[in-house]
């Protein structure tokens, strides 16, 4: 019987795999190869030599490589040797000296999606005052 992958907690992308195409993994993701798409994943780790040319979306990610395109983590980390060309979404952000972000950074504050609007205010009574 194989091993799968059934109860692991993270998945790997070996040097040697280039991926073309949108990627999604419910579980933390650890990238040292190629991707020509868009990634999805809850927790990403990206290697020195790893290329992602798409959208990024995680929960925190760590980058080490280059990325070209956007980016949106609750927690992101952009070690010295990363490149990214892109606008970022991010609520904390720690950059290395000699990381390289070329994009607009965008802070959101924690649980902003999930903020109601106040209520329209309404006239409850309307009197006309006589001066």
């Amino acid at each position: 019987m194989a091993t799968g992958a059934r109860h692991t907690t993270f998945s790997i992308i070996g040097s040697d795999v280039a991926i073309t195409g949108n990627v999604a993994a419910s579980v933390d993701l650890h990238v040292d190869g190629k991707i020509e798409g868009d990634l999805k994943c809850a927790n990403l780790v990206q290697g020195e030599a790893s290329e992602i040319k798409g959208a990024v979306i995680a929960e925190t990610a760590k980058l080490a490589g280059l990325v070209d395109g956007s980016i949106e983590a609750k927690t992101l980390i952009v070690h010295a040797s990363a490149r990214i060309t892109g606008d970022v979404f991010y609520e904390n952000i720690t950059i290395e000296n000699g990381g390289k972000v070329e994009g607009k950074l965008s802070h959101r504050r924690a649980g902003a999606g999930a903020a109601k609007a106040p209520p329209p205010l309404e006239v409850v009574e309307n009197k006309s005052v006589g001066l």
